[in-house]
């Protein structure tokens, strides 16, 4: 089938989905944990709207780049299932949107997300000053947290929709028009957006996630979020190719196409452990006490977040996917698809949820400065490893994902015809070796 019919019982069990994420999303806004329950800021509804956010908002815009990439280097293997990725790209706007409302709570003070948004921090005559802090403050402010993620991240949106548009168009009347006429105006926008997205991605991502804490950076940081964020869209990628082929979509999507998707999730595991490892034992070799900080917190209180993260998102994954064959069989791809997607939401989980604990902490003992002062050890629900309330919030934004994917997959062809590599595609091989 080319036309993907958006069918009733998959819209009322996304939205069943997104009722409970509403709930759980409630859920956790009254329910906070007591030993920050006194401030009042609901600091476990915030965390779990930004780790979503940010997580999936980031496969969006990883997807995007993806796009950009394959089209300026003439690739064509992916031809054949270019409607999902594109479906992907276009739900950047919806998490802009949550990511902005962050913003706008930062302005507002209705949280304590980042320790450099407090009031005071970089006010030498007030007793919360930091000194770290306000030295950083040319970039870690309000002004550049929702501007850039409304006209950086808009930008983006930008692109990924006329890429799109062009996209379509092209399959429309790609009969009609020179050859190629199409792709190289999509050329054109790909060339584009790769350099746009290369500087800007890293800076939204300092914004977002490693300004959680802020006496602490890595170089390393933004390819290790990109390589999380890729990985995560790679496995749902692949998860939604099976389901739809068991519907009779995607017909001419077959076992080479899973294999070269089983081998980017195979090859970026390794990657995103190189990112993992190397930020880890640069920064405990040059023992510079701002960063080490980041690494002794999470070692100290939180080891199930810390050996879980590499056990999860590498050592399963390497063993499993190893052997070339295992990229072949779909029971295998699938269950390895499902632990990589929830393994990297956990790594989400790892990089904001401790170092929003202790800025909520400070907030509570108003009295430090220093990140970790006050990050006591202990069971803290929520933060210390994700709960029910935040797998149910995971599970609705999900669904939200989908339906927004499945909503624009019903607006063109999945077979898209006119593309000029649709032949490379349609006959896209892997020779299989032992």
């Amino acid at each position: 089938m080319k036309q993907f019919i958006f069918e009733a019982k998959q819209k009322q069990f996304l939205m069943g989905l997104m009722a409970l994420g509403a709930v759980c999303l409630v859920l956790s806004f009254i329910f906070e944990p007591a030993s920050i329950a006194e401030a009042g800021f609901h600091q476990r509804f915030w965390t779990n709207l930004l780790h979503n956010g940010v997580f999936f908002t980031g496969m969006s815009f990883m997807i995007t780049f993806v796009i950009a990439a394959f089209i300026t280097a003439y690739s064509g293997w992916h031809v054949m299932f270019k409607r999902i990725w594109e479906a992907f790209s276009l739900f950047l706007i919806v998490g802009l949107v949550i990511l902005a409302i962050i913003g706008l709570g930062n302005v507002m003070h209705l949280h304590h997300l980042y320790h450099w948004a407090a009031e005071g921090v970089t006010d030498p005559s007030s007793p919360h000053y930091d000194e770290i802090i306000a030295g950083k403050s040319g970039f870690l402010n309000n002004g550049w947290y929702i501007g850039g993620t409304l006209i950086i991240g808009g930008l983006w949106y930008f692109i990924a929709r006329k890429m799109r548009q062009l996209s379509v168009q092209e399959d429309i009347d790609g009969d009609k028009v020179e050859n190629f006429a199409y792709h190289r105006k999509m050329r054109f926008w790909a060339a584009v957006f790769l350099p746009i997205a290369a500087f800007t991605g890293p800076a939204l991502i300092w914004q977002w996630v490693m300004s959680v804490d802020a006496h602490w950076y890595s170089t390393l940081f933004a390819w290790y979020s990109m390589a999380s964020w890729f990985l995560a869209a790679c496995s749902l990628t692949i998860l939604l190719l099976i389901y739809l082929k068991s519907k009779g979509y995607f017909e001419k999507v077959t076992t080479e196409h899973l294999h070269d998707l089983g081998k980017y999730m195979f090859a970026f595991s390794i990657f995103w452990t190189y990112c993992w490892f190397s930020q880890y034992m640069l920064i405990w070799y040059g023992n510079v006490g701002e960063e080490t900080i980041y690494f002794k917190e999470r070692l100290t209180h939180y080891p199930v977040l810390f050996y879980g993260n590499l056990v999860v998102n590498f050592v399963l994954p390497f063993l499993i996917l190893m052997r070339n064959t295992t990229k072949r069989r779909k029971g295998t791809l699938v269950f390895t698809a499902i632990l990589v997607f929830i393994g990297h939401w956990w790594d989400y989980f790892y990089m904001i949820k401790p170092g929003t604990l202790i800025t909520a902490q400070e907030a509570v003992h108003s009295g430090a400065h220093e990140a970790g002062h006050h990050a006591g050890g202990g069971f803290v629900e929520g933060f210390t490893i994700p709960g029910l309330l935040e797998i149910g919030i995971m599970l609705g934004f999900l669904g939200l994902f989908i339906y927004v994917v499945f909503h624009h997959l019903s607006k063109a062809s999945l077979d898209p015809v006119n593309d000029p590599y649709y032949e490379e595609s349609l006959h896209h091989e892997v020779q299989p070796y032992e």
